[in-house]
């Protein structure tokens, strides 16, 4: 290194970029070139490695293809229901759990937290077994009499939405509540102290100084949220396989299919791919709209 190039250099490092052109270069290699040749890719058409070019045919496809309309309508339903009840009940737990005088209070918050850290595979296939016809909810359900015959929680396309939408839930509300909890324990006491003297209960309390403080993270939690359910793949893949008759197949499951259940065709896989990506970017800025407004008034 000449005497030139290192003074370049070292003036390179004095202004920062030094430490910053590596993150740029991964940046550059494993996010962005991967985006750019799965656009490309979306381009192409054929079966395996024997593609040609197609222009826009493959996303003129995407509007009539049935099975990735019903797969969108299946995952959108996953993310209108599953989401706002997994984040209603990580506030309204995390507020529960933020109470200075509940006992136990390490114990449950743990309780809460496990399932989060347990395999996608492992808990799946749990709930598959728990669910099945003769499997131990029904075992419970019709000991009780609440039913008077198994519920085909497996074989019938609500019933089956019902056990990947109460699967998912179970596993993340854990996850979404420490975010509220560890928001809530930076809460000044003194807050809460002073609406109970102003004869402020405990939803006004709730409603009106705590969902308040946490919109930030509530907003965070909820384009996180969106972003995992629209790729939803694990436990619908583990729990119904799709079925019955892919009913309850999601997007992720469908690209998973093109590429390596069906022929090949990773052209069209990486456009349905494109199309998830655009639904989260649209959802997310939705959201970030809405949060903004909300703010500002």
């Amino acid at each position: 290194m000449n005497k030139r190039s290192s003074k370049q250099w070292f003036r390179l490092a004095n202004n920062g970029w030094a430490f910053v052109l590596p993150s740029i270069v991964l940046f550059l290699w494993l996010v962005l070139w991967p985006m750019i040749s799965a656009f490309l890719m979306s381009l192409q058409k054929g079966k395996g490695t024997v593609v040609e070019f197609a222009g826009l045919d493959n996303y003129i496809r995407l509007f009539q293809d049935p099975v990735f309309i019903s797969s969108t309508i299946n995952t959108i339903t996953y993310f209108i229901i599953q989401v706002p009840v997994m984040l209603v009940l990580a506030l309204i737990i995390s507020s529960i759990l933020n109470n200075p005088r509940l006992k136990f209070r390490g114990f449950f918050r743990t309780a809460i937290f496990v399932p989060c850290v347990t395999s996608l595979v492992a808990y799946s296939l749990l709930f598959k077994s728990m669910f099945a016809t003769d499997g131990i909810i029904n075992q419970v359900l019709v000991s009780l009499h609440i039913v008077s015959e198994p519920i085909p929680w497996l074989l019938e396309t609500f019933w089956a939405k019902v056990v990947i939408i109460f699967a998912i839930t179970w596993r993340w509300t854990g996850y979404n509540m420490i975010f509220y909890l560890s928001s809530m324990q930076n809460i000044d006491r003194g807050v809460y102290e002073a609406a109970e003297i102003d004869g402020a209960g405990a939803w006004q309390k709730f409603w009106y100084i705590t969902v308040p403080l946490l919109t930030p993270v509530i907003l965070l939690t909820a384009i996180m949220s969106t972003t995992g359910t629209l790729q939803l793949f694990d436990e619908v893949v583990n729990i119904t396989s799709g079925g019955p008759a892919n009913s309850t197949m999601s997007i992720s499951q469908y690209i998973y299919n093109l590429s390596f259940k069906y022929a090949p065709d990773f052209g069209y896989a990486a456009t349905v791919s494109y199309a998830i990506f655009i639904m989260v970017a649209v959802l997310s800025l939705i959201q970030m709209k809405v949060s903004g407004d909300r703010n500002d008034n």
